[in-house]
């Protein structure tokens, strides 16, 4: 475990020198960062406008799943989707055989291989977005809500990943799948809106085929306290459900990999 630490930290130390080589980056991705919330946030203005709610769900509730959209959003881009499109390019040119030969589980190796650190500006603008949102209902959320809230949060995450890492694992069979991870990431932009507020049959399809309601909206009711115990049980459960799932899709796919140089 202590080998795996070094590893993580090491990336991001590597990963955060490289950005800070470019440092006028850091102040323009910050302004486009805050450029992408306003126009984000936009929809919303515009649809709560003339209502006061939509399904149930006021302005400051839809808010707050924008919040946990936009974090994950970091987390995919800042994170999760670097990592996994340089092992798409590494499948296809044979550059995967070194990462074999290394004394480290391949797949903590792909999913650490690299970061994008400044995405951190849209993590501190959904926490500044949660923020706004609970002043503009006039509560504050207990201890036991934010916690739930940051474990479902992690929850989320961890589906999302575990969804990317069969889309990558894919390529060893496939080739190459732009289309397809522009497809998931085009699945997942439906996060920013509450599942309620879609009809019927895609609620159930974006809750239990493509879990995006476990990963923004029910920990956006977790933290509105309004989540049963059995659905946040139920979240978590599914998460490490799905990781498994996608370690076993995973290994499979490297018991099929053949070098491209071979």
């Amino acid at each position: 475990m202590k080998r795996y630490v070094r590893l993580l930290t090491m990336q991001l130390r590597i990963s955060l020198a490289s950005a800070m080589a470019y440092r006028a980056n850091f102040l323009i991705e910050g302004v486009m960062s805050a450029a992408w919330l306003a126009l984000t946030l936009l929809p919303l203005y515009v649809l709560y406008s003339h209502r006061k709610s939509v399904n149930g769900w006021d302005m400051p509730s839809a808010v707050i799943v924008m919040a946990y959209f936009t974090a994950l959003r970091a987390v995919l881009e800042g994170i999760i989707s670097p990592s996994l499109v340089d092992l798409v390019e590494r499948i296809r040119s044979g550059s995967f055989d070194y990462i074999l030969l290394k004394p480290i589980d391949a797949q903590i190796m792909v999913s650490a291989s690299r970061y994008e650190p400044w995405k951190v500006f849209d993590l501190i603008g959904s926490v500044l977005m949660v923020i706004y949102a609970f002043r503009q209902r006039g509560t504050v959320p207990s201890a036991s809500e934010i916690a739930l809230g940051l474990g479902l949060f992690v929850a989320g995450a961890i589906a999302m990943y575990a969804l990317w890492i069969v889309c990558a694992a894919a390529s060893f069979w496939v080739g190459r799948l732009d289309n397809l991870m522009y497809l998931l990431g085009a699945i997942f932009d439906t996060g920013r809106w509450p599942v309620y507020v879609l009809p019927g049959a895609w609620r159930l399809v974006f809750t239990f085929v493509i879990p995006i309601a476990v990963m923004t909206t029910f920990p956006a009711m977790a933290l509105l306290g309004t989540l049963g115990v059995e659905r946040a049980v139920g979240s978590i459960v599914g998460a490490f459900a799905l990781l498994a799932v996608s370690r076993l899709v995973w290994r499979q796919a490297i018991r099929s990999y053949t070098s491209a140089s071979s």
